[in-house]
């Protein structure tokens, strides 16, 4: 289930690298009306490293930590 706000990926190079685009939906996901990528880049892009650190903090908000 994906708790982010997650994209169409139209006419992104980077759809295939960011979570937003390959993340699995939830039954009642929510999407951007348009997606962020502008032409040039797009300041919503969740990459590989982005979704390791939101675990971690997901992990640590709910009291079980890796240390």
């Amino acid at each position: 289930m994906a708790d982010i706000t997650m994209c169409s990926g139209k006419n992104c190079p980077v759809a295939n690298k960011c979570y937003r685009f390959t993340a699995t939906p939830s039954d009642h996901q929510s999407y951007f009306l348009s997606p962020p990528y502008d032409g040039k880049s797009c300041s919503m892009y969740w990459g590989d490293n982005a979704q390791s650190i939101f675990e971690q903090l997901k992990q640590i908000t709910n009291g079980k930590s890796n240390s």
